[in-house]
Formats: C-alpha cells, sequence, structure tokens
C-alpha cells in the first residue's frame, strides 16, 4: 500500500476542488457549443427556468465568487437580472451572445485568479466572514467557496442537459 505524504495533503484538497471546478465548467462549455440559440430559450421544462437564465445566473454566481477572494467582479451587470430577478419577470436581459460571452470572460479570469492562490490561502477565511466565525467556523475558507459553486454548477447542469433534443 502506498503511503500518503501528509504534508501534501493541503495541495492535494486544493487540486481535487479545483480539478472539479475545471471539470464542470468544462462540461458546461461542451453543453453549451451543442445548443442553439433556440434551445436555449427554451424552458429546462415546463414553468421552469429557461436555459439562457440558467448560463446568466452561473455567470453572475461565478462572477460573485471574485470578491469572496479578494478580487472585483467582472460582470456585475449580470446580478440583477440573473440572480434577483426570477426568469421571465423582465426583458432587460443580455442578450444570449453578450451571455456566453461574460461567461467565458467571468470563468477564465477566475481560472487566472485561482492559479496564481496558494494552497495555504485557500484555507484562509473568504472576505464574508468575520475572524471571529471563522475561528469557530475554519470550514468557512476560501476553497468550501468553491466546493459549494462546484455542486450549483453540477445541479443547473443537470438542468440544462433537457434542452437536448431526445434521441
Amino acid at each position: 500500500m502506498t503511503e500518503i505524504n501528509l504534508s501534501k495533503q493541503p495541495e492535494i484538497f486544493v487540486k481535487m476542488v479545483l480539478d472539479a471546478w475545471h471539470s464542470k465548467t468544462g462540461q458546461l462549455d461542451k453543453l453549451m457549443s451543442e445548443l442553439s440559440d433556440e434551445q436555449l430559450l427554451q424552458e429546462v421544462s415546463p414553468g421552469r427556468n429557461r436555459g439562457i437564465y440558467l448560463l446568466g445566473h452561473l455567470t453572475a454566481l461565478a462572477d460573485s465568487i471574485f470578491p469572496l477572494l479578494g478580487y472585483e467582479k467582472l460582470a456585475e451587470h449580470m446580478f440583477q437580472p440573473f440572480v434577483l430577478t426570477p426568469d421571465k419577470q423582465t426583458d432587460a436581459i443580455p442578450t444570449i451572445q453578450d451571455v456566453k460571452q461574460d461567461w467565458t470572460r467571468v470563468k477564465t479570469k477566475l481560472a487566472e485568479k485561482m492559479a496564481t492562490i496558494s494552497a495555504n490561502e485557500w484555507f484562509q477565511k473568504h472576505t464574508n466572514v468575520t475572524a471571529e466565525d471563522f475561528e469557530k467556523e475554519p470550514y468557512r475558507n476560501k476553497l468550501n467557496v468553491v466546493l459549494s459553486r462546484v455542486s450549483h454548477v453540477d445541479y443547473h447542469l443537470g438542468q440544462l442537459q433537457f434542452l437536448k433534443p431526445k434521441q
């Protein structure tokens, strides 16, 4: 049996989470390349969100990771129509092309920023937690922010699969 070098565990955990993030965002990119604009305008199931809304929602929430890591947002304009407003409650949403471009810009820049964070920094508190709360709840760290967003992307990725034509 191979022994695990315990001194490398922080790096291993970070790699696992970031690999999961890159895998899920890559799956989303692949699906977006397979769906037409017409398909993105459809609801994932009757009475549910449209594909364009879910992509905008994921873009806005990926963008909201930046300040939690100590950086400025890139796509602040996405938060109101895709997080604060339910789908189909406003006509003031960007075009499909603009949403796709914002998604690519946000996830690319986020990957660049994530690559510069050391393993030890990932286990430090994110900006929305106080030092006192972090003392009691050390899992409220930067890495956990990304981990929670991985599951969020995965959830909506599952919904978006329903936009693909049945075979």
